[in-house]
């Protein structure tokens, strides 16, 4: 996934906080690319229920089988916003040892085909995600991070600071 569209080549680069030290590819599967439907600086809790989830918590969900949630400053933008999804070949590419859905890949990615995503939030509605607009993420990720619910949580460093 990215916001740039026409690459033609993607090349190794340092990862962030997940293998500092080494260049990869990064890919996401296809179950995860959800978590990806969104401008790239936008901050989101996204959960649903897992095989551990306690009946308890999935009350958390609302309903939804799988809720992705946004501050309501980024509505707007996440209508706005495109975003494009490149089918890479996978035989390049090792499962993430310690994150569910990501690959990685030590070389140069050709992409395979590229498609453009545009109206995220009708995307979300259309795959059955409820996207829950709220005024701040954290009070929700603290319920959910305590919970036996699976989530991820994407450039929260981008949400608005927590209420005191």
């Amino acid at each position: 996934m990215s916001g740039e569209s026409g690459i033609q080549r993607f090349e190794p680069r340092l990862g962030g906080s997940y293998l500092p030290a080494q260049a990869f590819v990064w890919a996401i599967d296809t179950r995860h690319l959800p978590l990806y439907w969104f401008p790239r600086e936008c901050p989101r809790a996204t959960f649903w229920a897992g095989k551990r989830t306690t009946a308890a918590d999935v009350k958390l969900l609302g309903g939804s089988e799988r809720v992705h949630a946004i501050e309501d400053g980024w509505i707007e933008r996440m209508r706005a916003a495109e975003v494009f999804a490149y089918r890479l070949p996978a035989a390049v590419f090792e499962r993430h040892p310690d994150v569910g859905g990501y690959w990685l890949s030590r070389v140069v990615v050709e992409p395979l085909e590229t498609r453009r995503l545009h109206d995220l939030a009708q995307l979300h509605e259309q795959a059955g995600i409820e996207l829950r607009v709220i005024p701040n993420l954290w009070p929700l990720w603290n319920k959910i991070t305590s919970s036996t619910l699976e989530f991820s949580g994407i450039r929260l460093r981008n949400a608005r600071p927590a209420p005191a």
